[in-house]
């Protein structure tokens, strides 16, 4: 566009009439970042210079042109900034020593939610469980420590294995 009067006293117009709430439109469209919006505010008026034809009210609203504009121009950038930092794969990565320490927070978390599970037991069950599970005794030597018959040890085994499932299920784990 020609730097004629006419068009500097347009441009001067639409800036004195829409500048403060297209700033405002641009942070937002930004999440507050200034220098981001600045640049968007300053190509949306760059494209207005260069479209002063467009301009006219009788042809719509400016005001509704530039926001339009200015969203189109976020949009834009949004999409050119995903297209450089996204990589497309056919499978996600398959996780190997390679990449440092690996990351134990699933084990962790199954490992307070069965304590917990385990902690609702009655005591006997969890005596059981300690000894035969945890520790790895055998049935006779798991016997002998608690003092009670092998046959007891396998069928308190066999209930707070059963009651050990229904505390998980009761908090929501499933098989």
């Amino acid at each position: 566009m020609a730097e004629t009067p006419g068009a500097v006293a347009l441009m001067q117009q639409l800036h004195d009439e829409h500048a403060g709430a297209l700033w405002g439109y641009c942070l937002r469209l930004t999440g507050h970042d200034r220098p981001r919006a600045e640049d968007l505010l300053q190509e949306t008026l760059l494209r207005a210079w260069r479209s002063s034809r467009l301009l006219d009210e009788s042809r719509g609203s400016v005001r509704s042109w530039l926001f339009t504009v200015a969203r189109n121009l976020a949009i834009d950038e949004w999409r050119t900034k995903r297209g450089r930092t996204e990589l497309t794969v056919a499978e996600p990565p398959e996780p190997d020593g390679s990449q440092g320490a690996r990351d134990h927070t699933d084990q962790l978390l199954l490992s307070w939610v069965v304590a917990d599970a385990i902690a609702r037991l009655s005591e006997d069950h969890r005596a059981v469980l300690l000894r035969c599970y945890y520790r790895g005794m055998s049935v006779a030597d798991a016997a002998r420590d608690l003092d009670i018959p092998e046959g007891t040890v396998k069928s308190r085994t066999h209930y707070a294995l059963r009651a050990l499932r229904l505390a998980l299920e009761e908090m929501g784990v499933t098989a």
